[in-house]
């Protein structure tokens, strides 16, 4: 191995199945699903939306850098997750930041929707009550603040970088912090994605762009827990959701002369741009990403044991990822689990969270499995539908793709 190469120090996540690692494990293993109804907003009449993965409130009594005093001025949920996972993530991986490696442990930890709900907040302040902003509405707003809390908090000083590629943010954060590492410019990445996207406009859009998931027009509701179902025949959209995901990277010599143990590396990365629609992907540049991620970790197709698909429900974004794994693996596609059916789509953080379901699912030699399936003619695919398998891995293939044509893919090694 590179001295040079990327390995997995820890990682830790919140999403819609829980905010402990360990419950939603379980409950993923167990085929339930962290979708329900919406309550973040009431919802007024005729507003398309009402499902969602929310994430539930934590108690932050065990954590002085969580108490109201501290976290006043930061109102967007955005921060307080952000730093529980770091936090957690930093604990799992025995590193502590010393002031002698503070200036090498870079930052790329980032969100893709970010903090828009303070700005929202503020602006409805100022045509109702015509009450100026708070000074930290727009600090809460800035993308890069994620990053910036980030820093402050763990007192890390080496490079610092948001990695917004939409849905793709947390993989390419993982990507950036490789390439950070290999450059040689610095020894530890905090890696990573929040994404807390449940704000009326927010999720508004993603209807009117037909991209959210909703019932056929004159249809009662469906059960919240049945209406994300990538891969399916009657798949209808994403549900919208909320989560957090942090994954250290270091390089394998810094591992070795701290004594860490890894039990994971990035084992190749692909990173394409569809230069095409921007929303609707693109056959051609996705399956190169896929491709070139492969070639990358010097692998054949026949060498990966799973897919974690990026899998968002959509009629032509699954179809495209399934053409694509098609292409490259023929009749020899392993099975593909797509996490997004039990947690809902939490944006940039989305592909963060399912690379350590993935991570998780390697160490217990278990795939998760793709709840809500009927099959779909059109897609020949091994969706791990009948429930969670079990299954060896070494390697597996995690996909995300953003808008705007942002592809990122990442190959999993487990060293144990």
């Amino acid at each position: 191995m590179s001295s040079k190469k990327a390995v997995i120090l820890g990682y830790d996540c919140v999403s819609s199945l829980g905010t402990d690692l360990e419950t939603q494990w379980q409950r993923a293993v167990a085929g339930e699903s962290g979708i329900a109804k919406l309550t973040r907003f009431p919802i007024p009449p005729g507003f398309p939306v009402h499902v969602a993965g929310e994430v539930a409130d934590i108690d932050v009594r065990p954590y002085p850098f969580l108490q109201p005093r501290e976290m006043a001025h930061w109102t967007s949920p955005i921060f307080k997750y952000a730093l529980l996972v770091v936090y957690r993530a930093l604990e799992r991986s025995g590193l502590a930041i010393t002031k002698d490696i503070a200036p090498r442990v870079a930052i790329t930890f980032s969100s893709a929707v970010g903090g828009l709900d303070a700005i929202l907040h503020a602006d409805r302040m100022l045509i109702a009550e015509n009450k100026l902003p708070h000074p930290f509405a727009n600090p809460n707003s800035c993308i890069n603040m994620v990053g910036g809390k980030v820093s402050i908090f763990t007192g890390a000083t080496g490079p610092i970088c948001s990695t917004i590629t939409a849905c793709a943010t947390g993989i390419t954060s993982l990507i950036i912090g490789e390439m950070m590492l290999e450059r040689g410019i610095a020894d530890v990445v905090i890696a990573g994605a929040v994404d807390f996207p449940l704000v009326e406009p927010i999720v508004a859009g993603f209807a009117t762009m037909n991209g959210a998931y909703r019932p056929k027009e004159g249809q009662p509701d469906e059960s919240p827990e049945k209406t994300s179902r990538p891969f399916s025949i009657n798949r209808r959209g994403f549900v919208v959701s909320e989560g957090a995901g942090c994954i250290i990277l270091a390089s394998a010599e810094f591992a070795k002369a701290h004594r860490l143990k890894p039990k994971f590396t990035m084992a190749g990365w692909g990173m394409t741009s569809d230069a095409s629609h921007s929303v609707s992907p693109n056959l051609t540049t996705v399956q190169r990403c896929m491709e070139e991620t492969i070639a990358r970790a010097e692998l054949q197709p026949k060498d990966l044991d799973a897919v974690n698909a990026h899998a968002t429900s959509t009629k032509v974004g699954d179809k495209v990822e399934a053409d694509a794994l098609h292409n490259i693996f023929g009749k020899k596609l392993p099975p593909v689990s797509g996490n997004k059916s039990q947690l809902g789509h939490a944006m940039g953080a989305s592909s963060a969270i399912e690379t350590i379901l993935a991570m998780e699912g390697m160490l217990r030699d278990t795939l998760l499995p793709t709840i809500n399936y009927i099959p779909d003619p059109a897609i020949d695919i091994d969706c791990v539908a009948e429930g969670a398998r079990k299954l060896t891995q070494e390697f597996v293939l995690k996909n995300s793709f953003g808008f705007g044509g942002c592809n990122s893919c990442v190959i999993l090694h487990r060293i144990i």
